[in-house]
């Protein structure tokens, strides 16, 4: 892991987008700010489209993430919440794009199964194993914000798995060994 990395996860909305700094300085990755920003107060799209982008780049350049990883829109029965969703998405790339942060993008069940080991998950059940595994206390706070923290926790397993040194076993003895939690009997 190259020294200075800072993961920023992003789950899009148009009313509430959530963020998350994931430190990655450290031998484990530890949360170093988790947020919302609220957008519902806005009337029109186009006004909560600039406030994203705006937002989005304050906290960037507050944190100075290297990367960013966001959570991709999932497939849904109503085509304008998906184009909507589609407009904020874009507008976090390209507040990162700007900024100079690398982006990555992860979809939902990939997520999920990279944090729980289930593709199906609940928000709950992302938010007990962030919990465990970060050891972060998840308040409701927060809940809106998981997602992101999810999403940045599943980048940091994939590119330290990539390089070699993360959570990847190869053994499943190993594996066992440092995931007790993981094991269903």
């Amino acid at each position: 892991m190259g020294k200075g990395l800072k993961i920023l996860g992003v789950d899009p909305g148009t009313n509430v987008l959530g963020f998350a700094i994931l430190n990655c300085n450290t031998a484990s990755p530890t949360v170093q700010d988790i947020g919302v920003i609220k957008l519902n107060k806005f009337q029109d799209h186009q006004t909560k489209l600039k406030e994203i982008f705006l937002q989005l780049q304050e906290v960037i350049e507050t944190y100075l993430p290297n990367q960013m990883a966001v959570e991709s829109p999932f497939y849904g029965k109503n085509v304008q919440s998906m184009l909507k969703l589609g407009r904020a998405q874009g507008v976090a790339m390209a507040a990162a794009m700007t900024m100079g942060t690398d982006i990555y993008e992860y979809a939902p069940k990939k997520i999920k199964q990279a944090i729980t080991g289930n593709g199906n998950a609940t928000k709950e059940q992302v938010a007990h194993m962030l919990h465990h595994r970060l050891k972060f206390v998840i308040t409701e706070h927060y809940l809106d914000a998981t997602d992101a923290l999810a999403t940045a926790l599943c980048h940091y397993q994939q590119i330290t798995s990539m390089q070699g040194t993360g959570s990847r076993s190869n053994s499943w003895k190993k594996f066992v060994k440092d995931n007790p939690d993981r094991i269903k009997i």
